[in-house]
């Protein structure tokens, strides 16, 4: 029987892993597996709520509930509090993208999940939001990361290939996504016709 359970067990995490490679771009996979963490960790502080919260998220081939709940809280909506699960994937990103930097630095979010309220507020004021942001889905954050130079940092995300980058140097953050890889840049000097991809 116990046999039986450890067979299970290890075709569950083989098709997990499976699942990875098939929804992640090959520049991350092969980043991460460069990196071959036995685990991974990440740590944020809410640049609204001065909240920080630092964790292992997986461990032995999982994703660690209790992890997961502490990191959903801390990239909630800091205008309305809503919680939403924020995709994995974005998560395996950030510490894929740490790892290629060097840094153990905790990353500062200036947005994570958004919620429809904030997010059409947002899109009423600002040029740079789109009106379906992945944030919206928990698949987008917008980062800086002490210790890294933002251009840098820009870079090192484009170089991964794991979905959006925006480049936002006159607010001092990157905006990641997990969607179709793309890339744009809004300072003051770009013109008003920039499409909203965020």
């Amino acid at each position: 029987m116990d046999n039986k359970n450890i067979s299970r067990r290890s075709f569950i995490r083989a098709g997990a892993i499976s699942t990875a490679t098939i929804l992640f771009p090959g520049p991350v996979m092969a980043a991460l597996r460069s990196l071959s963490p036995a685990e991974r960790s990440l740590a944020f502080y809410n640049t609204h709520t001065g909240e920080r919260f630092k964790s292992v998220y997986w461990a032995s081939g999982e994703y660690l509930p209790e992890a997961l709940t502490g990191i959903d809280r801390i990239l909630r909506d800091h205008r309305t509090g809503e919680v939403k699960p924020i995709d994995r994937r974005l998560l395996d990103l950030l510490f894929t993208l740490k790892g290629k930097l060097g840094s153990e630095n905790e990353f500062h979010v200036i947005s994570g999940y958004r919620s429809p309220a904030s997010n059409s507020l947002l899109n009423k004021n600002s040029s740079g939001v789109a009106k379906k942001s992945f944030h919206l889905n928990g698949k987008a954050i917008d980062i800086s990361l002490p210790g890294s130079d933002l251009s840098k940092l820009r870079t090192a995300a484009l170089a991964l290939q794991g979905g959006g980058v925006g480049y936002y140097p006159d607010s001092n953050f990157v905006h990641l996504d997990v969607g179709p890889f793309r890339q744009w840049s809004l300072a003051k000097k770009t013109s008003p016709a920039t499409p909203k991809t965020k």
